[in-house]
């Protein structure tokens, strides 16, 4: 992505990530969790059909599970932290049983709690998020850390029906906040009405 700042850091830069997951989106729901993957998703873009949860750590691999299952007929991606995942790992056991086909989960993986002071996070210690995603009977399983991984994935969000989980290997790094609206009722009626439901 030539709009990433150089760096001699090989992972991937957070917000050209989001930007090539976005790229082509189509009708895709897009739920992100705490802190920085909801600053990535309001800076490539902001959008009706983005439910941000502020504050819900550990909630957004369920919340999209209830949405891709309340919605089978659209393609559902989470995006979300190494801490956020770490925090709702039983969320990985329940989609484990689910499966539902239409959702997606990609885990940016920075190996910091950022929103705290940016602490090495368990990832960090060799907690393996694909390894726990497996475990949980997760078939379709990828460890990205470059861009054309993350190109390919990207395809397959779009072309396969099945469950997939991701874990991307970002940098550790701040970029500038930029905020979307913190007014839960507002984004909870923007939401609904971009699917139709008011």
């Amino acid at each position: 992505m030539s709009d990433a700042p150089k760096s001699n850091d090989p992972r991937l830069d957070r917000r050209a990530a989001m930007r090539l997951l976005l790229e082509n989106r189509g009708d895709l729901l897009l739920v992100t969790g705490l802190g920085s993957t909801t600053y990535d998703a309001a800076a490539v873009g902001d959008d009706d059909r983005n439910f941000y949860l502020w504050g819900a750590m550990g909630a957004a691999a369920m919340v999209g599970l209830g949405l891709a299952i309340a919605r089978p007929e659209r393609r559902v991606l989470v995006v979300t932290g190494d801490g956020d995942m770490l925090m709702g790992l039983g969320s990985l056991a329940t989609i484990g049983v689910e499966r539902p086909p239409n959702l997606a989960i990609v885990a940016f993986d920075n190996g910091r709690y950022a929103e705290t002071g940016m602490q090495p996070s368990h990832t960090d210690r060799g907690v393996s998020l694909c390894g726990v995603a497996r475990a949980c009977g997760l078939e379709a399983v990828y460890d990205i850390a470059d861009e054309t991984g993350l190109k390919e994935f990207a395809v397959r969000l779009h072309s396969v029906d099945r469950t997939l989980f991701a874990r991307v290997a970002i940098r550790a790094d701040e970029q500038m906040r930029v905020l979307p609206s913190r007014d839960g009722v507002f984004l909870k009626n923007r939401f609904r009405r971009a699917l139709g439901a008011e």
